[in-house]
């Protein structure tokens, strides 16, 4: 616009007089105002900051893609840096800010939202504008009052500029929308605890999860801050410490920082001290921010009342991770509840979600929410959440052991408590996948109940977990079951109960080799089931007995002990047993070479297993015959029998059969001059025999797979 001098008029060049001047008037141009300041407002970067290099690269991958063609900077990318508290969020962001300091030549933007801080009330949106403008150079008496307006006046002075904003400790999205600059020159850094997910969804946010340091950028942070030296000095106490920590870089940073202001202390004496006195050695009476335990509680500040509790009962449930419908079970909530509750407390970043729809807390995590459970609930509400728990587990494991093995004698557990309801299983194979996920919290929740002294709830796990262990090979948790519900059986009133858990704990001990220990128990659990009349268990130990000194090597007594136990089953009318007995009296007179007796009775148990439906029988029995078969010469129709049985076993998850099963095949198919049919057999039978730790197994396999090279 230009100005005019008419007579006394002042006028525009658009005509318009704007006012009236009187006496002289002489023009100047206004002095040029100053350029705004350049905002630098970062924080000092990190002194010793290691490891990262992933997040790092992620964090460049993000920029390059999102710059503009002429390399004005980035279009606007907001990575929100999630994680829990102390997993060193605004130490990544700082890193990679001052890696990248170039790119903005226009300046830096920096606050702390105080969202989660001993500060109490997060910083309010205009508030930190207002800190913005300031920043900028912006006058007091042109900021108007209103945050809509310092939003709109904060996004004009910053468009077109190449800047970093930094928000940092943010709590909600609300807190940050109005921080967000419009301009595709800027680029913005979020940290938070909470997933902020309408910023995902609204603007297109880019979040970046955090999880803790692997071992390896552990042991760099505790070289980096205590000296490499002293850590290499120290390896094994400097491994249990990072196991200790979980790689959580806070409490790495306590323990380096504790470490280093004692000269002279060796290391283990702080793992010792970590590990006898858990969270309490990470905390800090003066220092809120250098304590690991009031940090994790800033994260409840905006938890409900719900999530809290639900935190805490997490603490103290049995197993490393869990389900919604084991949340459910365990808080009593209706499962939309309880997922919803899942949900608040991953997006809070206490629980992670992991495949399968599991979540899982870090370990400190978890110890903090044990206490939280311990100060917060009372002992009749811990309780009665962790007797709804076993029951859960207990009463879908019966489910899945039912459909495992149907033909199984029915032994059914109590109720359980009111509103509690198994986890749905269709099918066998769903039942196995449900075992498999659940194997660890199965064994959990047994001690659990142990500690409770829910004898009830410890046995009967025990009994469910019998067939599974068995087909999957897990011979000592076997054994360890079956040791705690020898325990529980003493508070037990059925007389039969006590022989019973006899009985399996001895053939647990005999797949373990503990031959001693396998013979005292069959032979208590065969003096109680004739003190007290019990024909069924008598044949049902006769049978282990028979099966414990075939591990042996005792095939003629274990033939006795066989065919002791198939009168019985004849006497009872149990044509299951008697086929399964049938088989195996066939297969230790096939071991003792009366292949014409093992022959016809392991025919007559092929029939009566197909004809009762019974899969596994049917496996076991086909496995007999294909032995038979192969040491009479037939080779062919051994391979024959041992094809359908290995399809059965394989069918039925049954990795432990499996693996006998391959190991027998190899024979005829080594005699056909099958070699590399044989070699490919017994290479997977070995694979198997070492993943259930079966040495001797493993050895012998090898042997022959090495005769079966040489020849």
């Amino acid at each position: 616009m230009t100005t005019s001098i008419h007579g006394d008029l002042v006028a525009t060049d658009h005509g318009a007089a704007v006012g009236v001047v009187h006496g002289n008037l002489n023009l100047h141009p206004p002095p040029p105002r100053p350029a705004p300041p350049t905002a630098q407002q970062l924080p000092a970067a990190p002194g010793l900051f290691t490891g990262r290099t992933t997040e790092l690269a992620r964090l460049d991958r993000t920029l390059t893609h999102t710059a503009t063609p002429q390399g004005q900077g980035a279009t606007v990318l907001v990575s929100a840096i999630g994680g829990a508290g102390g997993i060193g969020k605004t130490w990544l962001a700082l890193a990679w800010a001052y890696r990248h300091l170039e790119r903005f030549p226009d300046g830096q933007l920096f606050v702390d939202l105080h969202g989660f801080s001993p500060a109490g009330e997060p910083v309010q949106p205009a508030v930190a504008v207002r800190g913005f403008l300031d920043a900028l150079g912006v006058d007091a008496n042109r900021i108007p009052t209103d945050l809509d307006a310092q939003a709109k006046l904060y996004r004009t002075l910053v468009a077109g500029r190449r800047m970093l904003i930094m928000l940092d400790n943010a709590a909600t999205s609300d807190q940050v929308a109005p921080l967000l600059p419009g301009s595709p020159t800027c680029t913005v850094l979020i940290t938070g605890r909470h997933r902020l997910d309408s910023l995902i969804d609204r603007h297109g946010a880019r979040h970046l999860p955090l999880d803790v340091l692997s071992p390896e950028e552990a042991r760099g942070l505790l070289a980096a801050r205590l000296g490499a030296a002293h850590v290499a000095a120290e390896p094994e106490a400097v491994d249990e410490l990072i196991r200790l920590c979980g790689g959580h870089p806070l409490a790495l940073t306590i323990i380096a920082r504790t470490a280093g202001t004692r000269p002279g202390a060796a290391l283990a004496e702080a793992a010792a001290e970590l590990r006898d006195l858990g969270l309490e050695a990470l905390d800090h009476n003066t220092d809120p921010a250098a304590s690991l335990p009031t940090v994790l509680s800033w994260s409840l500040r905006y938890l409900t009342d719900t999530q809290r509790t639900v935190f805490a009962l997490l603490g103290i449930a049995p197993g490393p991770d869990t389900t919604p419908p084991a949340t459910a079970a365990l808080t009593s909530l209706p499962d939309r509840l309880a997922r919803r509750a899942l949900s608040g407390l991953e997006n809070a970043s206490l629980l992670e979600r992991r495949p399968g729809g599991r979540y899982a807390m870090h370990d400190l995590i978890r110890r903090y929410a044990t206490d939280t459970a311990h100060t917060t609930l009372p002992e009749h509400v811990r309780d009665a959440a962790l007797t709804r728990a076993g029951d859960f587990h207990l009463h879908t494991a019966h489910a899945a052991d039912r459909l495992l093995n149907p033909h199984r004698p029915l032994v059914r557990p109590e109720p359980p408590a009111l509103g509690v309801r198994p986890h749905p299983l269709p099918d066998t194979d769903a039942a196995l996948a449900w075992m498999d996920a659940e194997h660890t919290t199965l064994l959990a929740t047994q001690r659990t109940a142990a500690a409770l002294g829910h004898h009830h709830t410890v046995w009967h796990l025990a009994w469910n977990l019998a067939t599974f262990h068995q087909r999957r090979g897990h011979r000592h948790d076997a054994v360890t079951t079956w040791q705690a519900a020898l325990d529980a059986a003493d508070h037990l009133p059925d007389p039969a109960t006590r022989s019973r858990t006899h009985r399996f704990l001895g053939g647990a001990c005999s797949l373990l080799g503990l031959y001693e220990q396998a013979t005292a128990h069959l032979e208590q659990a065969l003096d109680l089931a004739l003190r007290h009349h019990d024909p069924t268990e008598q044949a049902h130990t006769h049978r282990i007995l028979a099966f414990a000194w075939g591990r042996r090597g005792d095939d003629r007594q274990a033939l006795e002990h066989s065919q002791r136990a198939l009168d019985l089953y004849r006497a009872l009318d149990q044509p299951v047993w008697e086929a399964s007995v049938l088989n195996e009296v066939g297969w230790f007179a096939a071991r003792l070479g009366q292949f014409d007796t093992a022959r016809e009775h392991c025919h007559a148990a092929l029939t009566l297993h197909r004809h009762h439906r019974n899969p596994n029988g049917e496996a076991d029995t086909l496995d007999s015959l294909g032995y038979i078969a192969h040491h009479t010469g037939d080779h062919h129709q051994a391979l024959d029998h041992y094809h359908h049985a290995l399809t059965l076993r394989r069918t039925l998850g049954n990795a432990y059969a499996v693996a006998d099963n391959l190991d027998g095949m190899g024979h005829p198919c080594a005699a056909l001059g099958r070699h590399e049919q044989a070699r490919t057999v017994w290479r997977e039978a070995l694979e198997l025999y070492r993943d259930q730790g079966r040495d001797a197994d493993a050895e012998r396999v090898q042997h022959q797979l090495n005769d079966l090279d040489h020849t």
